[in-house]
């Protein structure tokens, strides 16, 4: 039985507590990058407990085990730590992490994980919370590679080069940019463990992580000096020559430990305490100093260049056409198609882009009640056919050439009760608006994450996820530091020309449906007055939405406006490439309203 199976590794993961003298052990569900998605071998939370989301932290004691994680998954996660013996601690609901500790640990008493999953500035807020209950920390207790007897190989896939007609960048301009950064903040080395930031960097990409395009790797810059720490066989003779031809010199990946152990006393190491794990931090000499901040390469990598943006518009195309199609051809199906026939008829429809290279995450095609859970993924086990009278939700991405894609449409299956109509309009009201967003540079995406919310909340209605978040260039879907939420702890990150973000407002009504709209924006200037310089987004996303499902009457005259100019705009850019079958329904699907 699977619920014995998470008992017995508890169990055996207990024994080793003790053994070590550990009283409660941290499991997060990064690798040693801090990255949101990771590779099977650093799936060690999954492991223990059975819940596959992308966000949560395992904390185990003697007597207890609790996983936290955010509101996307707690319908996930209560679903799969069901028979456990783990409870499910839901963020923003129950007491914090530090603070769950500081109730459980008392003087003498010791916290443990593996440092290499644990970032720096993680670790200072454990230490800040329990210092004044003198625990003691086991940073280097990598306790599951002891039981995980099966565990998958480290990741080590090829890497190849993005050239410079798809970045508009050369790795050269990029390293000079980052050196005044460094020489700007005092600093007179760099330390760098992002994967997406490394990559954008060197204009590289790989095949480590699944769906996000990154490879295994660490950076060390000097003013005269970078040195990239990766896995020699990942590289070709001919990348690995020019790369050193821009002054790069290829290391193998974990020598990053021993070359930071040596650098000069009175070093200014410039790091991000959120992307630098523990482990790395304690192999510098005592006497460096730390310069905290962001990466540089952070900021840059999320304000595209005018060749990234033009690349990532004709990305959208390729991707409304497939996503057309697939309307299309949904339009026809009987409701006996199923969650992961859907799902494989995308795909073909993509792949049949020559510059297509994968998805950007797993696709989720959620039927009737499975909509009501945000990430859902189905699997053989849960496939199911489409529920009549209910709503096909479909969360799909892609990686080309061109860039990275991200969309979300919730189409009508059967007839629509009023009330279902209702909720869909609300959406789309909040994710028109959005997009419609007039505002002076300065702002945040905390300033206009209500345009998105407030429609629901005229009714009552909120979701329990962000509105938006940063999308990379032919990297991670998830990328910062730009990003819509109703809060943020440091306020967000100030929204620039050249940001792309998505727009994905939703409404989840649990055993009955989900409903969620989603397109990416590419944030630009538009005028500047005397009053100051004003922003505005531009829509990259083309697919329709489900006309079926939208109470005009629920709709202002400004917000009709939108939606029907929106359509044009998707009839115009993707008719051209469809068969006349496919127009004729395109044109139908975006006829005004």
């Amino acid at each position: 039985m699977q619920e014995n199976i998470y008992h017995r590794r508890l169990e055996a993961l207990r024994r080793l507590m003790r053994a070590r003298g550990i009283d409660a052990y941290l499991v997060l569900t990064d690798d040693y990058h801090a990255s949101e998605y990771v590779g099977d071998y650093f799936k060690s939370r999954a492991y223990l407990s059975g819940f596959t989301g992308s966000a949560g932290t395992l904390v185990v004691t003697a007597a207890e085990a609790g996983l936290w994680t955010d509101g996307r998954y707690f319908l996930q996660a209560a679903e799969q730590l069901q028979g456990s013996g783990i409870a499910l601690r839901k963020i923003g609901e129950d007491m914090t992490i530090p603070a769950y500790l500081k109730t459980l640990l008392s003087s003498g008493q010791c916290l443990g994980y593996d440092g290499r999953t644990v970032r720096a500035g993680y670790a200072a807020q454990l230490k800040n919370a329990l210092q004044q209950q003198d625990i003691r920390f086991d940073e280097t207790a990598d306790l599951v590679s002891e039981l995980w007897t099966d565990r998958p190989p480290f990741p080590a896939a090829p890497v190849w080069e993005l050239p410079t007609v798809y970045t508009g960048k050369s790795r050269s301009e990029k390293l000079a940019e980052l050196r005044r950064a460094m020489a700007d903040a005092g600093a007179d080395c760099h330390l760098l463990a992002a994967l997406d930031d490394i990559a954008w960097l060197f204009n590289l990409r790989g095949g480590d992580v699944p769906y996000n395009p990154v490879f295994m790797a660490y950076a060390l810059l000097t003013p005269q000096e970078t040195v990239l720490y990766a896995a020699p066989a990942a590289f070709s003779a001919d990348l690995t020559a020019a790369l050193g031809k821009d002054g790069i010199t290829l290391r193998p990946y974990g020598q990053i430990y021993t070359d930071l152990a040596a650098l000069p006393h009175g070093s200014r190491v410039l790091l991000d305490e959120n992307a630098v794990n523990v482990a790395l931090c304690r192999a510098l000499p005592q006497d460096v100093k730390r310069v905290p901040g962001i990466n540089p390469t952070t900021l840059c990598k999320a304000r595209k260049t005018p060749a990234e943006q033009e690349n990532m518009r004709l990305a959208h195309i390729y991707d409304g056409v497939a996503l057309t199609k697939l309307l299309c051809w949904l339009h026809t199906q009987p409701l006996s198609v199923t969650e992961l026939a859907i799902a494989d008829k995308l795909e073909s429809l993509r792949a049949a882009c020559p510059d297509y290279l994968g998805q950007s995450f797993a696709p989720i095609i959620a039927a009737g009640a499975h909509g009501a859970i945000i990430h859902y993924e189905p699997t053989e086990a849960s496939n199911t056919p489409l529920v009549n009278n209910s709503f096909l939700l479909m969360d799909t991405g892609a990686q080309y050439w061109q860039g990275t894609t991200d969309v979300t449409r919730t189409v009508a299956i059967g007839t629509l009760s009023d009330e279902q109509k209702t909720h869909y309009t609300a959406v789309l009201r909040g994710h028109l608006s959005l997009a419609a967003a007039h505002f002076k540079h300065g702002c945040t995406g905390v300033n206009l994450d209500c345009l998105a919310r407030a429609p629901l909340w005229e009714l009552g209605l909120d979701y329990n996820h962000g509105t938006g978040h940063g999308v990379g260039y032919l990297l991670n879907v998830h990328e910062g530091p730009q990003g819509i939420r109703l809060r943020d702890q440091n306020g967000g990150a100030v929204l620039e020309e050249g940001m792309i973000l998505s727009d994905e407002p939703g409404v989840y009504f649990e055993n009955r449906y989900g409903i969620r709209l989603e397109n990416l924006l590419l944030c630009r200037k538009a005028e500047k007055t005397d009053h100051g310089q004003f922003m505005a987004f531009d829509t990259l996303t083309m697919v329709p939405f489900d006309r079926r499902a939208i109470d005009p009457a629920q709709m202002s005259q400004q917000e009709l406006t939108l939606l029907n100019r929106y359509h044009a705009a998707v009839y115009q850019a993707i008719s051209p490439h469809l068969t006349a079958e496919e127009r004729i329904w395109l044109y139908e699907a975006t006829q005004p309203l």
